[in-house]
């Protein structure tokens, strides 16, 4: 026995990963990584007892190419005295009619196709062939796309299927490098293919093989599959405390949510979303985790929202308010002025603009350029479509947007104030002023406006 079969054996041992007398389902396409996993597993099968059967999933995206690999794996089954199962699929026609990527719309079906045929031969373990250079990629796509500690702990040495949660996947050459499975294969002479798609640029995870990974490597970190299994064996070991500890908090509530840690609080979010059956994002966790009593938009009729307590409850959309359309026509012709709409007060007066100066800013009171404005203005409540262009902002946004950055609720934005001069909102009631009527070194004259809600 080499010693590359030595060290999966003693992984697949100490991890439990295969039980005495089992049977196994191998997953095999005939590259270089699943004709290692179906070699290896295979020498030891005699003294486990394991009972092997081979499953083959033609994805027909190669053509010939493809159908040589199954070629391939049909002879090294047969010479192996194995059962093997096969099945083409039409992985493109599914890719286009389903909406998914040609990779997704590959892993779908291949995971189906293995889970099917686990369950028509009552096998409950299939075996996977990742290694550890899949493990660093798969790092380095999910950093690029900002997941958290769950995500960069990367694969499990076992884990259920996606399509079925009876069956479970092991994955016995996970802590073995793509160089250490060439050896093995050239030594052992293990005949294999080589898919000539891995080498093209054109899906994510062949950029990172072939070109992030390659410079990491010769300018950065040469050791770097090392360094990035340690970080994911931390980030999962971290991520699987925070599950642990909101899962018990869960379970008994306490100590207060606003006490636990930021990383549980987020969890427990997490957790009940995931429970509602709900798609989880970090922005919709944070959202809830700071906001209690701010329901937030999870669909066209449903609503999330947290309680003080941390509680997550799904709720229907309350039939959406009319849009106020009560206005006021004010002038400005005076000196100074006070008027009153809806339940706000405002209180208006020209200064002279004197020596230039940046206003000191003030709650419930705005200083605008006076010529900017005019002397007659509208007050009105919030519309739907209203565009207003913030002190610093180059251009118009949607008032919508603002109120949403600014975590507005939705029951109080349809009562807020706005104020339109020359057909242009200048005041938004508790947002910056409009950059277009802001004060200059050239003002001459200083519009003071001041306002409260009720007396």
């Amino acid at each position: 026995m080499t010693s590359f079969i030595q060290q999966v054996a003693a992984g697949v041992a100490a991890r439990g990963l295969l039980r005495r007398g089992g049977r196994v389902l191998v997953a095999v396409s005939g590259g270089l990584d699943s004709m290692v996993l179906l070699h290896t597993l295979n020498s030891l099968a005699a003294a486990r007892g394991w009972k092997l059967a081979v499953a083959h999933f033609n994805h027909q995206l190669r053509g010939r190419s493809s159908d040589r690999d199954e070629t391939l794996v049909r002879k090294t089954v047969a010479a192996l005295k194995l059962p093997l199962t096969v099945e083409r699929a039409d992985v493109k026609g599914f890719a286009r009619s389903s909406g998914l990527s040609l990779e997704m719309a590959a892993r779908k079906l291949r995971h189906e196709f293995l889970a099917r045929t686990a369950r028509a031969g009552r096998i409950p373990t299939l075996a996977l062939a990742h290694h550890a250079d899949d493990q660093v990629e798969l790092f380095f796509l999910r950093l690029l796309r900002g997941a958290g500690g769950e995500g960069l702990a990367g694969m499990k040495w076992r884990s259920p299927s996606p399509m079925d949660k009876r069956i479970t996947l092991v994955r016995p050459l996970l802590d073995r490098t793509k160089d250490e499975l060439g050896e093995f294969a050239r030594a052992a002479g293990i005949v294999f293919r080589t898919d000539a798609t891995n080498l093209t640029r054109t899906m994510p995870r062949n950029r990172v093989r072939n070109e992030l990974l390659p410079l990491l490597r010769a300018h950065y970190q040469p050791g770097l599959t090392k360094t990035v299994l340690r970080v994911m064996e931390i980030a999962g070991a971290e991520a699987d405390l925070a599950r642990e500890l909101a899962a018990g908090w869960l379970a008994g509530r306490r100590p207060a949510f606003a006490g636990l840690p930021v990383a549980v609080q987020r969890r427990v979010v997490q957790t009940q979303l995931l429970a509602l059956g709900l798609p989880v994002d970090f922005d919709l966790v944070e959202q809830l985790r700071l906001a209690p009593g701010q329901p937030v938009s999870v669909g066209l009729d449903l609503q999330a929202m947290r309680d003080s307590a941390g509680t997550v409850t799904l709720q229907s959309k309350p039939a959406a308010a009319e849009f106020n359309a009560e206005t006021l026509e004010v002038s400005l012709s005076g000196r100074a002025g006070t008027v009153t709409f809806a339940d706000t007060t405002i209180a208006w007066e020209r200064i002279p603009a004197g020596k230039w100066t940046r206003p000191v800013p003030q709650p419930g009171r705005e200083v605008f350029d006076a010529d900017r404005v005019g002397t007659a203005v509208e007050l009105r409540h919030w519309r739907a479509g209203d565009r207003f262009q913030p002190l610093g902002m180059k251009t118009p946004v949607k008032l919508q947007d603002l109120f949403t950055n600014a975590r507005i609720p939705r029951d109080r934005r349809r009562g807020l104030l706005v104020a339109v001069a020359r057909g242009e909102i200048f005041w938004v009631e508790g947002l910056r002023m409009a950059e277009r009527f802001k004060l200059s070194a050239t003002t001459k004259e200083r519009l003071v406006w001041r306002w409260r809600r009720g007396d």
